[in-house]
């Protein structure tokens, strides 16, 4: 008789020869330029049960441009694993032909130009017409929404998260994890929670002070679908106090809780559970080790590090699925769940072209009203961009690149530095950059631009800081996220060094002198997670920076020297 990894590795197989995973369909159809709403949508209906992914929208409600990093180094054992596989090798992996659909919709290559084909991806409105489409196929689907959606963008920022809850109510979600929905202030969350029509989950959030679970973020949901009972455990972000300002939320605690986890898959499995999924938001290496380190899970919904990948990735006998970020893609997974088991599944990475997919109007009226009562700012033209702007890659994007620019001149420093964050839209050459461009890659609830002193001593303590929790071997000493950003100032990495012994040969561009350690600097830079941060707000900064080039122009970044990659 078939095991059930064997069963499990045989789906893995179908999924990438046979395009069991309709990838392969779309891909092709793509690849000749013919894609219609159908043919995105077109799935074979497997098993008794179907979950929908979606993550790491980050407020992004109409449709936008999103370039995927051409850079994404993996350490460790991960080195050379999905998702740290891009461009020519991406492609090939997955046999992807250049200059398809979806060439552009999962690679960095050519993107400029692809774009100017495929045009905009995302939007909530799409997104609808796409889960919809699914639930009409299959009417007790299971949305289940990764976190990251309460932040990112202008309208976000000034209701305070209201825009993309009342939009996210309308798809009618089951369930959700958190990450940066905390940086809108404990209360701020605890008010929203409560009035949420479906469960906010999170195994590993617990009471700062007495370490308990925390009521109103239970570890489980359970649904009954397809005739299986199913258990979804909610993870979120582990690093929170540690990646965001713990003044924010000092009533949580978070971790990644292995030990909690495995309590909480034997707790369900002890009620009946023949299906358990996590609904996680620890990032994709995280996940691989967790799943290596808890047994029982069947699912795991990856988000956090923004990962799109067209077939899953199977560790023990989970699969673990990655569905990309700020609404380009929607993941269906379908399962065939029997003898109280999971014993196979077939899966489709949907990506939202937003030129093929019909908006649902609802959905889209709704929209509209969020952003109303703001549209002359979003819409105001601040300049104009000669070059691509995208935020991804570990070391450098040329929109923080803009934003060091702006940091240096605007707050007259030596050096600039801007957080590796993930999140924030692309603009492709000749685009006007509007007020709501800007906010799309700076909007955040600490965004205070501070200028101080630091030593050359200092920043290499922060390089190195970050360093480690980007490159550690270990994933469950990484943060996610990519490297912290530097202007006016170049610096050598050996990413296979441990932590102190990484970052080296730093030096100040504008003389071409070496850092000296001893000597203090002018430092600007924003996002700093400690409480009472002076300074105008970045977006500000970024604004009038713009304003006075009128058009932008980004130079290519040779400033930092890369070893071991």
């Amino acid at each position: 008789m078939i095991s059930r990894r064997d069963f499990l590795q045989t789906s893995m197989a179908a999924s990438a020869i046979l395009g069991a995973s309709s990838f392969g369909n779309w891909a092709k159809l793509a690849a000749q330029q013919a894609l219609t709403q159908d043919q995105l949508l077109q799935f074979d209906t497997f098993g008794n049960v179907s979950l929908i992914h979606i993550t790491d929208i980050h407020a992004q409600l109409k449709p936008i441009y999103f370039r995927e990093p051409s850079i994404n180094i993996g350490v460790g054992g991960n080195k050379g694993a999905v998702p740290h596989v891009t461009g020519a090798d991406f492609r090939k992996l997955y046999g992807i032909d250049d200059g398809s659909a979806s060439h552009y919709a999962l690679s960095a290559g050519d993107f400029s130009a692809l774009a100017q084909v495929y045009g905009k991806v995302g939007g909530l409105d799409r997104m609808a017409t796409v889960i919809n489409a699914i639930r009409a196929d299959r009417p007790d689907a299971i949305l289940l929404d990764g976190g990251d959606t309460w932040h990112g963008s202008y309208t976000c920022y000034h209701t305070a998260g209201q825009d993309m809850v009342n939009v996210m109510n309308a798809l009618k979600p089951d369930a959700m994890t958190f990450h940066w929905e905390f940086t809108l202030g404990s209360a701020r969350v605890q008010e929203i929670v409560e009035s949420l029509p479906f469960a906010a989950l999170g195994q590993n959030i617990f009471d700062a002070e007495w370490d308990e679970p925390v009521e109103i973020f239970p570890p489980y949901k359970f649904f009954e679908r397809g005739g299986v009972k199913i258990a979804v455990i909610g993870q979120a972000f582990p690093y929170m106090p540690i990646a965001n300002p713990g003044w924010m939320f000092p009533e949580y605690s978070f971790g990644i809780r292995d030990e909690n986890m495995q309590a909480m898959v034997d707790e369900v499995r002890g009620q009946g559970a023949e299906l358990v999924v996590c609904l996680s938001h620890n990032g994709f290496d995280v996940d691989k080790k967790m799943a290596s380190r808890v047994t029982g899970i069947d699912v795991i919904l990856s988000g956090h590090t923004h990962d799109a990948l067209p077939e899953p990735v199977l560790v023990g006998e989970t699969i673990i699925v990655a569905s990309g970020s700020n609404g380009k893609f929607v993941s269906r997974v379908d399962l065939d769940v029997r003898d109280g088991r999971m014993m196979g599944f077939r899966h489709k990475l949907i990506p939202i072209f937003s030129d093929v997919i019909e908006p649902d109007k609802e959905v889209a009226a709704l929209i509209e009203e969020q952003r109303a009562p703001y549209l002359d700012q979003l819409t105001e033209v601040i300049g104009k961009t000669d070059s691509l702007l995208y935020r991804r890659g570990n070391f450098n994007g040329t929109w923080d690149d803009l934003i060091c620019d702006a940091l240096l001149s605007e707050r007259e420093a030596d050096i600039a530095m801007s957080p590796g964050v993930r999140w924030g839209p692309s603009l492709i050459p000749g685009q006007d950059i509007t007020r709501e461009d800007i906010f799309n890659v700076t909007s955040m609830t600490y965004g205070k631009a501070y200028r101080s002193e630091m030593t050359g001593e200092f920043i290499k303590v922060i390089l190195e800081d970050v360093a480690d929790n980007i490159f550690n071997p270990d994933p469950y000493y990484q943060q996610g996220g990519d490297m912290v950003r530097i202007g006016g100032m170049g610096y050598r990495i050996d990413i296979n060094q441990p932590q102190g012994s990484r970052i080296s040969d730093m030096t100040l561009l504008k003389t071409g002198e070496a850092i000296d350690p001893a000597k203090s600097y002018v430092v600007a830079g924003w996002a700093s997670v400690n409480e009472n941060t002076e300074g105008p707000e970045i977006w500000d900064v970024v604004e009038n920076h713009i304003r006075k080039l009128g058009t932008v122009s980004v130079a290519p970044n040779n400033s930092v020297q890369v070893i071991g990659a």
